[in-house]
């Protein structure tokens, strides 16, 4: 029996390099077979400077301890190392091994020096931004111990020093509120510089910083000048150091792209293209011209480290097939809508025009590019004709499974999967959620939900990925947060991004806005909920999931100046219903043309929400120890519990409402007086079997049917509901052969026709939070209290189901749960739990007795199932 210490994390960095903590939380998670086994003690080893010190605590924790010394100060790095003791079991770990971790720059005086530096010229005016490039050579004199980069930029970057890159991150420092917040990144550079001559080059695109963002052609909304910000920082070896900041002294010029923007991709003519340009012996060909720079405003006091990982490429997706259409073109299939760019390798006449057109699905066997609307997805390379080049843009992305091609050079280079490759770029989360059945329907179902997380994990949580959107829908972010979180480990992505929508909120009087970063074209900052009540519920997602009390207590600040003065009110407290609400947006029922106008007013919606968010201030409020303001809370669900009854419920418990979302809502929500709610969940039955087990539920209702039946024990007519492969489903769009989850249940028609309404995705997430039901249900995976010491085991097989098997990588440890049916042995269960956990495990059929384990594997069997 052995246990050890797998990994040592810092606050939610899955690299803790160029952190903005100074004493940060430190974590570890374990691998091993110990049975029961429990911490009872720890020691922290810290190297800093040439010392080490050990600390050691008599302690069961091993989830965000406090940092054990001193404050690292800014730029310093250190190793850590823990071990673990484990008391009566007499087992102890050994040491694990050393986890670095760096600061970055923690103070605005740490940049002195630098400015934002942009192109000394006069910017485009009501049209793209063409990307700029920054250049300075420097000497460096003596052996170098170490270098590390700073850089942000107003618009996206990307850096070079002596000819290579800089980093493997992607449009970068990413998308966050830059009027509150502008994130940057540290890079290790000590490899790339040397004694003597060298040089750096940034370049810089529009980005969603002064790009076209949202529903009209506006752009420069949060500014209308490219820029970079960054400070070389050289330590020698003799301890002096040496710092190269941008500043006047920088040079500037174009390149070869000419545009490369968000929506409408990139146009690159490597007949303008500067080789070389970021090396010391660069000279710059005829037709370029280098000026000088200008300063812009300092980002000095909304300069951040980042709370989540950077985008990267993280996949690469083979062709899979090369379609000539029945118009004659040429279009790629790779098999999987997926979103990032294509690779190209490829040989050429001089000045041949390539054109890329992306799109999601065919119709009529041709590209279906009017559900992009205004977005064109169209890059363009014009080759050089200087033999092969290995070209992929910089500065856009798409969404994208099939693309045109024209006028490709085949005579010199075959157009097959050599030539091109789709590169996947997303956050780079860690991957902490797997899941497989049975059922091999259901299991695409779930790779079809893991495809649009990924696709819409850009920095921010964005709707869809490749049509002139692409904005971070607080609604969609609330009903799908639970299921990320289960499939990513997506505490830093949540956090920074809820910093932008307190920041938001904040700024528009306590209103949260509907997309976050706030974007003028969607509209003035209107309340409206389910949206709005992103500040509370995923706040108390994100620590039910990772059990973070340090950001629960900066998220309550939102939370509680939403549901203060967030929310305009009626006389009874309930929401003022003069306000406009999406309410159960898309509802299968309502109209292609009006996706609000569902069968469930949305002025009970409102409030069947405003009595669940409240209850969740409360909630917080009492995690954090504020036991008056729990206690306010508490008494103002209550008050509003009742108010709903009176407004919403008659003197028989009929909902005013007798819809699926409607009963949903009110049940899990528990706003039924008391002996009424069973009742209510029969006819929440019939409703279900009457409509042939179809889903009638659009955004507000859908996350939460299948909890709804599971928590008043109709699991079975879930089950049936998600085995259904008739439109409105989850399976109809598997067995239309989706590959990711789609806006809508119908967005193509049973013909196999795009459906014509002008709002249609094939990529977004909200419809995938099913996914939570099968992971908690069907896998029988969940916390039983926040941060997953101690875990919920329990699963209920149906639906035909003979097995399934669920992991996750818990802040513990990784926990299994694998269960096969079958009829002479019945119900077998294998549960797998790291050290420093336990479960409380409740087998199917008979009596719901809750079995409580340790650590360790147990096997468990039941009949009658």
């Amino acid at each position: 029996m052995a246990v050890s210490i797998s990994q040592v994390s810092f606050e939610h960095h899955r690299v803790a390099f160029g952190i903005g903590e100074a004493s940060p939380r430190i974590s570890w998670r374990f691998e091993g077979d110990g049975t029961d086994w429990f911490q009872t003690g720890y020691s922290i080893e810290v190297s800093r400077q040439g010392k080490s010190d050990i600390f050691d605590f008599t302690s069961p924790d091993s989830v965000l301890v406090d940092w054990p010394t001193v404050a690292l100060s800014s730029a310093e790095s250190a190793l850590i190392r823990v071990k673990s003791y484990g008391g009566d079991s007499g087992i102890d770990t050994d040491w694990s091994e050393a986890f670095p971790v760096e600061t970055g720059l923690l103070a605005d005086d740490d940049w002195s020096g630098a400015q934002v530096i942009a192109a000394n010229k006069t910017t485009e005016q009501n049209a793209p931004h063409q990307p700029i490039l920054l250049r300075k050579s420097f000497p460096l004199e003596g052996d170098i111990a170490s270098a590390r980069l700073y850089i942000t930029a107003y618009g996206l970057y990307e850096a070079s020093i002596n000819g290579q890159r800089v980093g493997d991150a992607v449009l970068a420092p990413g998308w966050q509120s830059y009027n509150h917040r502008l994130v940057y990144d540290t890079y290790d550079v000590t490899s790339l510089l040397q004694d003597g001559s060298n040089a750096i080059g940034i370049q810089v695109g529009e980005g969603w910083y002064a790009g076209r963002i949202g529903f009209d052609v506006s752009r420069n909304v949060w500014g209308d000048t490219l820029g970079a910000f960054a400070l070389l920082v050289v330590t020698k070896a003799d301890g002096s150091k040496e710092t190269i900041p941008t500043d006047l002294s920088w040079s500037s010029s174009t390149g070869a792209i000419t545009t490369s923007e968000i929506y409408d991709g990139e146009y690159y003519d490597s007949t303008h293209d500067q080789p070389g340009w970021t090396t010391v012996d660069f000279n710059p060909p005829e037709n370029a011209e280098w000026i000088g720079v200008k300063a812009l405003t300092s980002p000095l006091g909304r300069l951040t480290a980042p709370d989540g990982p950077p985008i990267r490429r993280l996949e690469e997706v083979e062709l899979k097939e090369v379609i000539t259409t029945p118009s004659g073109a040429t279009v790629l299939d790779f098999g999987q809508n997926l979103v990032g760019w294509l690779r190209l390798k490829v040989t050429g006449p001089a000045g041949t025009k390539i054109k890329l057109v992306h799109v999601e699905v065919l119709e009529n066997g041709e590209i279906a590019t009017a559900p992009l609307r205004s977005a064109t997805q169209a890059d363009y390379l014009v080759l050089s004709g200087n033999g092969t080049q290995t070209w992929e843009p910089t500065f856009t992305y798409h969404g994208f499974r099939y693309v045109q091609v024209d006028n490709w050079p085949v005579s010199q280079t075959p157009l097959d999967k050599d030539a091109v490759k789709a590169i996947v770029v997303h956050s780079d989360m860690q991957r902490t959620g797997e899941f497989e059945t049975s059922n091999t329907l259901l299991n695409k179902l779930v790779e079809n939900i893991l495809w649009s997380l990924k696709g819409n994990f850009m920095s921010v949580p964005t709707d869809c990925p490749q049509r002139d959107e692409r904005l971070g829908w607080t609604g969609d972010a609330h009903a799908f947060s639970p299921t990320s979180n289960f499939l990513y480990d997506t505490a830093g992505f949540w956090k920074g991004w809820l910093k932008d929508v307190v920041s938001e909120q904040l700024a528009s009087n306590n209103i949260v806005p509907v997309v976050v970063p706030n974007v003028p074209s969607v509209g003035p900052v209107f309340p409206t909920a389910v949206w709005g009540d992103v500040v509370v519920a995923n706040a108390w997602n994100a620590y039910e999931s990772f059990g973070d009390l340090s950001a629960l207590k900066a998220q309550y600040v939102g939370a509680k100046a939403w549901i203060d003065s967030g929310i305009p009110r009626g006389p009874d407290g309930l929401w003022d219903h003069s306000y406009f609400q999406f309410g159960d947006w898309l509802d299968p029922k309502a109209p292609n043309d009006d996706p609000g106008a569902a069968t469930t007013n949305s002025g009970l919606v409102a409030d069947a929400y405003l009595v669940y968010v409240t209850g969740l201030v409360a909630k917080m409020a009492t995690e954090l120890g504020l036991d008056d303001e729990a206690a306010r809370y508490e008494d103002s669900v209550k008050i509003l519990k009742t108010a709903y009854q009176n407004a919403w419920i008659d003197a028989d418990g009929i909902v005013a409402y007798e819809t699926q979302t409607g009963l949903a809502l009110s049940l899990y929500f528990g706003l039924f007086p008391e002996g009424q709610d069973e009742a209510a969940a029969g006819r929440l039955q019939k409703i279900i079997a009457d409509n042939q087990y179809l889903v009638g539920t659009g955004f507000a209702g859908t996350h939460l049917l299948g909890l709804t039946l599971t928590k008043y024990n109709l699991t079975g007519e879930f089950y049936n509901m998600l085995l259904q492969t008739t439109v409105p489903s989850w399976l109809y769009q598997v067995v239309m052969n989706g590959t990711t989850t789609w806006e809508r249940w119908d967005s193509l028609l049973p013909d196999g026709t795009v459906n014509p309404n002008m709002m249609t995705s094939f990529n977004h997430y909200a419809f995938g939070s099913v996914a939570n039901w099968m992971f908690r249900t069907i896998g029988g995976l969940a916390p039983a209290e926040p941060g997953w010491k101690t875990i919920r085991i329990a699963p209920v097989p149906g639906g035909g189901l003979t097995a399934a098997k669920t992991t996750f990588l818990s802040p513990y440890g990784t926990v299994a749960v694998d269960w096969q049916l079958d009829g002479d042995t019945g119900f077998d269960l294998k549960v797998v739990l790291p050290p420093n956990a336990r479960a409380e495990v409740t087998l199917p059929g008979g009596e719901a007795k809750v079995l409580t384990v340790g650590s360790g594997t147990h096997l468990f069997n039941t009949s009658g199932v």
